[in-house]
């Protein structure tokens, strides 16, 4: 597929209102988003962090800290003081909703079905929460530290564009080796996507904010 032809389907994903997606390969997603094998070498922090640790806002703290020191970006998202929006679910300008029971999530802009995924939620012993709720506020993107040897500190490396729902439960991408598990619980609490999947998913809720997102885990 050539730029162009990566260019229009990206476009298409977004205006069609009936699109159903179901985690693309790499090479159909916009060459910027293209999966990096190297990506599996590097420590995902949020892979290896414990949603259900009692000290999890403690460590969240230090990943923030040091993701505004190195990007400049704050780790949470800013909302317009004049945005008054009162919403929940499907009034929402996005909502998502994740459905345990069958490993989807399914993304509504505007109240209207426009993508289809499979995730991977908790597997046994570490069940994912019910959630019904607007998003916390801290959302990260693609990232490898720098200021670390190997991009590494503390198993900060990649920030997969994650999405926090509440404390550290998070919808996030997963490197390659975790995708053929996408459609059945395997994850330690959060909600895994395809990298792709995930990328779309953070700059809808960037677009919107927070008091214009929905999250339902059901």
């Amino acid at each position: 597929m050539n730029a162009l032809s990566k260019i229009v389907f990206s476009l298409l994903l977004f205006a069609a209102p009936l699109t159903t997606v179901a985690n693309p390969s790499p090479l159909s997603a916009p060459s910027s988003l293209e999966y990096d094998e190297s990506d599996d070498h590097i420590p995902n922090m949020i892979e290896d962090l414990d949603p259900f640790d009692p000290n999890v806002e403690e460590t969240l703290r230090e990943y923030d800290r040091i993701y505004e020191e190195e990007t400049g970006i704050s780790p949470f998202i800013g909302e317009d003081p004049g945005k008054t929006a009162k919403c929940k679910r499907n009034t929402c300008g996005v909502w998502v909703q994740i459905v345990r029971s069958t490993q989807r999530l399914h993304l509504y802009e505007q109240g209207r079905l426009i993508a289809t995924w499979k995730v991977s939620t908790g597997k046994r012993g570490y069940t994912t929460p019910r959630f019904d709720r607007h998003p916390n506020g801290r959302i990260y993107d693609r990232y490898t530290s720098r200021k670390y040897p190997g991009g590494d500190y503390k198993g900060l490396g990649n920030m997969p564009y994650a999405v926090f729902i509440q404390g550290g439960f998070a919808v996030h991408g997963t490197p390659r080796s975790n995708w053929s598990k996408l459609g059945k619980p395997a994850s330690h609490g959060c909600i895994r996507l395809h990298p792709d999947n995930a990328y779309q998913l953070n700059r809808l809720i960037r677009r919107y904010g927070v008091s214009d997102s929905w999250f339902t885990v059901q």
